[in-house]
């Protein structure tokens, strides 16, 4: 594997920062620091930038504790507080994910982005294990700018002009089995209502385009009938699940995983149980996804759909409503 040192910055110490990549598409394995003492400015931006060309970083025997984790995490941005998530009370930003055969994670087994129901989805999350099971409990990652480029030149240009509503359906119930809950579901709903985003964004870093759609929070493709987006969409969410552009990472003790949000998806299999799994996670707040023309861009803020798209209404539309329409 291909191994690269992180380049000194005039006036300072050369850096002992090491990567190595770990797998063609996604991936690299950073050695030659210890993330329990402070970072400089200079290895906070290697990190950063190592994020955005690799998509995942993998740190190995990182003993830290609370406190030390949570300022490591920020070195990627600021920390974020997740509306739904099971937290420590007096750490809101740093949730708690155990698990096991009574009390199974919501959804992990479904290839997704973090938080992309959010008017500026995640940019990247940090994860820890604390407690692994002998067997099985892995993370599968994808790399959604492989997909991308994987595709039909003439898919890619049509994915361009389209945008996505996206929804915290997965969540929902979470809140739907009371009437109280589900009153409280409207409120929600006001806080975290539908955003639009660009099927394909463009990585603010990197420039690459990525594809922005997952079973766990995208609803529809705006502009398409019912049968059309339901379609695109299903083909969409088959790309995470090509072998090649994936990466698998088994966990270890003192292993800290952290990814790029806006270029990948991760699955988390249920095939530990009854073992139990204990995890802790960071989110580093993001951006609103920019799309790949301006038109896009437009949309996104709020702008009709792009040109040419959506000559039908929403919804299962017949052939002569658009020539009603005409009249």
């Amino acid at each position: 594997m291909t191994t690269t040192s992180a380049t000194a910055v005039s006036g300072q110490s050369p850096s002992t920062i090491r990567l190595r990549k770990i797998a063609p598409h996604l991936g690299a394995e950073v050695t030659g620091i210890d993330l329990a003492l402070p970072i400089s400015d200079a290895d906070a931006k290697t990190l950063d930038d190592a994020l955005a060309k690799h998509e995942v970083l993998v740190f190995k025997n990182q003993k830290l504790d609370v406190d030390q984790y949570m300022s490591f995490g920020r070195v990627f941005g600021s920390l974020t507080v997740h509306p739904f998530s099971t937290a420590l009370i007096d750490r809101p930003e740093l949730i708690v994910l155990d698990n096991d055969a009574d009390s199974p994670p919501l959804s992990t087994d479904q290839w997704h982005t973090d938080e992309a129901f959010r008017e500026k989805p995640a940019k990247a999350t940090i994860l820890r294990a604390t407690i692994i099971p002998e067997l099985g409990g892995n993370t599968v990652f994808t790399s959604m700018t492989a997909a991308y480029d994987g595709l039909n030149p003439a898919l890619q240009e049509f994915l361009c002009r389209l945008e996505a509503l996206h929804d915290f359906k997965v969540f929902r119930i979470l809140h739907s089995r009371t009437r109280e809950g589900r009153q409280k579901l409207v409120d929600i709903e006001d806080i975290f209502p539908n955003q639009r985003h660009p099927v394909v964004r463009v990585h603010p870093v990197t420039g690459r385009r990525a594809v922005f759609v997952s079973p766990q929070t995208t609803k529809s493709i705006i502009g398409l009938r019912d049968f059309e987006s339901e379609s695109m969409l299903q083909m969409l969410y088959q790309l995470p699940k090509i072998p090649e552009y994936q990466l698998r990472i088994i966990w270890e003790p003192d292993m800290i995983v952290v990814w790029d949000n806006r270029s990948t998806q991760h699955y988390a299999p249920r095939d530990y149980f009854p073992e139990r799994r204990r995890m802790e996670r960071l989110t580093v707040g993001g951006d609103r996804p920019v799309g790949v023309n301006s038109g896009t861009a437009a949309a996104a803020a709020g702008d009709v759909a792009p040109k040419n798209v959506g000559r039908y209404r929403e919804g299962l539309a017949r052939p002569t409503d658009s020539l009603l329409a005409k009249g």
